[in-house]
């Protein structure tokens, strides 16, 4: 006599038992996992422009400046750099985007719609002079999580290099 091949529906409701368990058990860490993914490439991104504002400044020996926009048209008054942020060369030097000021690059939501983006109030928007030099105080941009927890810096010190940087153990994002 031959058994027919295959699974007793006692066997499949059991495997699927497990496999509901051990989902159930890494689903938490995955969020996790995905949300430190999404900071790591929100960084990755600011720093990328941020260098290449520094470069385009050298290389045309003009000012250039980095800041936040919604729009890609003006530049965002605030602090707020999650909808997205614009690269131009500042000609006359008074940090707004003019009709005959270049637009080097336009980067609109950036980063996930998860993340919050905010930089230091004394300064909101990243200027770099044709030596490459940030002249006046240090940038930092906090990229948060929409709980308030800081995930992650991005740091622009007065000789203009950016850095990142990572909190070891939890941290609420600064106001």
């Amino acid at each position: 006599m031959r058994r027919n091949a295959g699974f007793t529906l006692i066997e499949l409701a059991a495997t699927m038992s497990v496999v509901a368990i051990l989902a159930g058990i890494a689903a938490p860490s995955f969020a996790g996992f995905i949300e430190r993914q999404r900071a790591s490439a929100a960084i990755t991104s600011l720093m990328t422009h941020m260098s290449l504002a520094r470069v385009a400044a050298i290389s045309r020996n003009q000012r250039a400046v980095l800041c936040p926009t919604p729009d890609g048209v003006d530049c965002e008054p605030g602090t707020d750099w999650s909808q997205g942020w614009m690269l131009f060369l500042d000609e006359d030097g008074n940090r707004k985007p003019d009709s005959n000021d270049e637009i080097v690059r336009i980067d609109l939501e950036p980063t996930s719609r998860h993340l919050r983006m905010i930089s230091t109030s004394g300064r909101q928007q990243l200027r770099y002079l044709p030596d490459g030099r940030s002249a006046g105080t240090n940038l930092s941009v906090s990229i948060c999580n929409k709980s308030g927890e800081l995930l992650g810096q991005v740091i622009v010190n007065n000789m203009g290099r950016p850095r990142s940087e990572r909190p070891k153990v939890s941290t609420p994002c600064p106001a």
